[in-house]
């Protein structure tokens, strides 16, 4: 008891010091603060779990409503927003949700995952290995939706705080990996008996967490494909090597709790959101079966648009509404919400998805495509991915929804019908890429299949089918109907979100610094604007 006490005191300490400067040299400088060294081993369970659910699955929606709902679920077209006031939608870069996530990115979670890793590493115990990896999980996605940002000297005690290069956190990111990776094989076949019932992915399974890791390095290696084609080569191959996720046994995800639910559980009773135009012209085209999973049936659904002899009740709109459009068109009726499980209000919810195998085949296949030795061919890894998340959603048999078989359907997308908000025009389909594999088709159709298919299975995880669409262009979606952002067209898309106005107010040389090593890493150097593409954005 006497050292949950002190924990819960050293964390409160942590989050006001990484999150407020008032009286900050009484605080930098307190010698009765309390220190690692002043807890024992018996304590890192709850710190783990800490540090794992404080990424996003906090009360109230949290930091997931104001990132990853407001903006990468709708960047990544999975879903339209239906609130009348929220615009960004629109392309609006809205600065108290920015700053709302930053402030509690560095203010809660880097802090609770600093102190996880400090704790370990002090005290010498295996756990530094799954921390490290959850750390670079982490911050990728940050990074990932902004540029430069804190990394190295994240927790430097000073009033300032440098911001690292982009290229610099991935070099870090591969290196932290290889300490990570290293540090489990030599404990290949055991479960962490300190963190084993507080562990909310792997339950402290060493194998499975390298096995996260290395698929995380595929992944990170990938990004560089672009950029660093050298480097994105060399890290997807040893990450083979190492040993990658391969069944959906090994998937990661984090289990849910009454006091830890799934934020979906949270936001969607608050109706903002419905399910995209993109989604119903892939997915009714494919008559995938995942719809049923992730989707509900409409209120007020439209049967006129239905595919030949299937009845489907899934509905989606446009992307950039208007406020008028939002108030008269009644979207929330005549559009899909999320499947059932997600609206179970007060519930835990689903769990909250990190990575799956499905996810590592489509890396795979794309990395094939590019002659890499990935374990097999691009389309094979390609069709391999596509039956894991078939099955990963419960649909063993690989079937469509008209008894066909999924992976070597020749069926394409196909028009979502109308938008409630102009019922006169027809939509033509969101693209005509078909599911079975092209092989007569070039690289780009092929890697348009691969980006297309892994859309679908990456859902609801919008912040890496965001990142994977900045990066590759595909899959091929609707543009915005409109955008209030004078410097992104409605035919275009933001590359970045921009930094907040409190790292300017708490830190604003180091900002201006880091606008500097954005644009100096960018092909599209507009400074701090969503259009200046991120280091590894070179397409």
């Amino acid at each position: 008891m006497k050292n949950l006490f002190k924990l819960f005191t050293y964390l409160v300490i942590a989050v006001m010091i990484s999150s407020c400067t008032k009286n900050f040299d009484e605080i930098n400088t307190n010698p009765k603060g309390i220190t690692v060294a002043s807890l024992d081993p018996t304590s890192y369970g709850f710190i783990f779990r800490q540090a794992i659910y404080f990424n996003y699955l906090q009360p109230y929606g949290g930091s997931m409503q104001i990132i990853h709902s407001l903006y990468f679920d709708i960047y990544c077209n999975y879903f339209a927003t239906t609130a009348e006031n929220f615009l960004s939608d629109r392309y609006v870069m809205v600065g108290r949700w920015l700053d709302g996530d930053w402030e509690t990115f560095y203010g809660s979670d880097a802090p609770q995952m600093k102190f996880a890793e400090d704790f370990a590493r002090i005290k010498g115990i295996t756990e530094l290995g799954l921390i490290k990896i959850w750390k670079v999980f982490s911050y990728e996605r940050y990074t990932d939706a902004l540029g430069p940002i804190p990394y190295s000297q994240f927790g430097n005690m000073q009033k300032t705080v440098p911001f690292d290069s982009q290229e610099s956190i991935y070099s870090q990111f591969f290196l932290d990996l290889d300490t990570a990776i290293t540090l489990l094989k030599a404990h290949a076949g055991e479960t962490s008996p300190t963190i084993a019932s507080y562990d909310p992915v792997y339950g402290g399974k060493y194998d499975l967490w390298q096995k996260f890791g290395s698929s995380l390095r595929l992944k990170l290696g990938m990004r560089l494909k672009y950029v660093a084609p050298a480097i994105a080569k060399t890290q997807c191959e040893k990450a083979m090597t190492e040993g990658v996720q391969t069944t959906n046994d090994e998937n990661g995800w984090i289990t849910t709790t009454a006091d830890n639910q799934n934020p979906y559980n949270i936001i969607s009773d608050w109706g903002e959101y419905r399910m995209s135009a993109d989604m119903e012209s892939i997915l009714k085209g494919y008559l995938d079966p995942r719809v049923q999973k992730y989707f509900s049936p409409a209120a007020i659904p439209d049967p006129t648009d239905d595919p030949a002899s299937i009845a489907y009740p899934y509905e989606g709109m446009r992307n950039g509404h208007t406020k008028s459009d939002r108030q008269v068109a009644g979207f929330n009726t005549k559009c899909s919400d999320m499947a059932a499980p997600y609206k179970v209000v007060g519930g835990a919810g689903p769990k909250w998805q990190v990575m799956r195998c499905s996810e590592s085949y489509f890396l795979r296949a794309e990395g094939a495509l590019e002659g890499w030795a990935m374990g097999g061919t691009a389309e094979e890894l390609y069709n391999t991915g596509i039956k894991m998340s078939l099955e990963e959603n419960g649909y063993t048999d690989h079937l469509n929804l008209a008894s066909e078989d999924y992976v070597t359907s020749t069926r394409v997308p196909i028009s979502p019908g109308s938008d409630p908000a102009t019922p006169a025009v027809i939509l033509d389909p969101v693209s005509t890429i078909p599911i079975a594999w092209m092989s007569a088709g070039n690289k780009e159709d092929q890697l348009q299949q691969i980006i297309t298919q892994k859309w679908i299975g990456l859902w609801p995880d919008s912040q890496e089918a965001y990142a994977e669409r900045r990066r590759t262009h595909y899959p091929i979606l609707y543009n915005r109907l409109e955008s209030e952002n004078l410097d992104v067209p409605a035919t275009s898309l933001p590359v970045r979100l921009v930094y907040g106005e409190s790292m300017y107010t708490n830190n604003n040389e180091e900002t201006l610094k880091a606008i500097e090593t954005l644009n100096g890493e960018s092909t599209t150097p507009h400074g701090d604007l969503p259009t200046t593409k991120l280091w590894w954005d070179k397409k």
